[in-house]
């Protein structure tokens, strides 16, 4: 079993979930966050006034999936997520040791699906 954890740039959001929708990942949760990367954020001017912004808005997805399903993930979100452009985001693959369903007490690979 593996987490996969990815962040992306929020406009390509729909583009991944109907991709993994489409390879029959459906355990996803989505948030809202922030962050920075190699481009260490942006500048805005207010009130005529220059803001150096540290943070950008980013979406990130958590995945728990069985070892088949690893590549088709990564996959869906590689090609959906990438423009080609610095800050596209990241992905991260950990090894799941548990997983347990609240609702019937499955524990492991069962439990995922």
């Amino acid at each position: 079993m593996k987490y996969i954890i990815a962040i992306i740039q929020p406009d390509r959001l729909d583009l991944v979930m109907q991709k993994l929708q489409e390879k029959e990942i459906h355990l996803v949760t989505v948030s809202m966050v922030m962050g920075r990367g190699r481009q260490k954020g942006i500048s805005a001017i207010y009130r005529s006034h220059k803001e150096a912004g540290s943070l950008l808005k980013k979406v990130k997805l958590e995945i728990a999936v069985n070892e088949e399903f690893v590549k088709p993930t990564v996959d869906a979100i590689m090609t959906t997520a990438r423009s080609s452009n610095v800050g596209d985001g990241k992905i991260f693959v950990l090894d799941l040791n548990e997983v347990i369903r609240v609702r019937t007490g499955e524990t492991g690979s069962v439990a995922i699906g």
